[in-house]
């Protein structure tokens, strides 16, 4: 027999046929492949889009209302934690949250900064009014109650706790300083993290306002 058409398997025409097969199979199994690799998610943040956590709050803002995430469905709403007395972390984010709403221009009254406060023992309604103002007339700041402060920072995964200071006053306040960021329909999609610059928020909140 010509060796050429020998069926013996090992023989290299035989190892050409089986190749093209797997090859064939290869190619055919790609798409499915393909369609089974994790969605390139277009963020620049953490995307944690269906997160159960951080989902809702009933707070007293810095004029006494009290407020949920439903109250500001139809914006990009931006949580933030911290307290007034903080020296660098606190007033760094939200300077850079007020660069972020300039960025987006004639889209920046679409969203709302939420400040909650770690420190409602100094932190009064007066103080965190004064405070908001410093950055920006429309960010809000939220009090919870000191009894209601760890029920929040658990729903929200947050960490915090009081650092003694040399007088019983002059405490500060150790805290997780990422953000939380929602989409119009108040639901989680992004975490932000400390140091996040404004041009990099901004472009993910655009994300966010074109699929509202």
């Amino acid at each position: 027999m010509d060796p050429r058409f020998s069926s013996t398997p090992g023989h290299p025409s035989m190892g050409r046929r089986r190749f093209v097969r797997v090859a064939l199979a290869s190619a055919v199994g790609m798409p499915a492949l393909m369609a089974c690799s994790p969605e390139v998610t277009p963020f620049k943040s953490t995307d944690v889009t269906g997160a159960t956590f951080a989902q809702d709050f009933r707070l007293k803002d810095h004029l006494g209302n009290l407020r949920t995430l439903a109250d500001f469905k139809g914006k990009i709403t931006v949580v933030f934690f911290g307290f007034t007395q903080c020296p660098d972390v606190c007033p760094t984010s939200m300077t850079t949250m007020a660069e972020v709403k300039r960025l987006l221009g004639a889209q920046g009254d679409r969203l709302q900064v939420l400040f909650i406060t770690v420190d409602p023992e100094r932190d009064t309604q007066a103080l965190l009014k004064e405070y908001m103002a410093n950055f920006d007339p429309s960010f809000i700041a939220l009090r919870p109650e000191p009894d209601e402060l760890k029920d929040v920072a658990a729903g929200f995964k947050i960490y915090y706790k009081k650092v003694s200071g040399s007088t019983p006053t002059s405490y500060t306040m150790d805290h997780s300083a990422g953000k939380y960021i929602f989409d119009s329909e108040a639901r989680v999609r992004l975490f932000s993290a400390y140091g996040t610059d404004a041009a990099t928020i901004a472009s993910d909140i655009q994300i966010l306002l074109s699929a509202a």
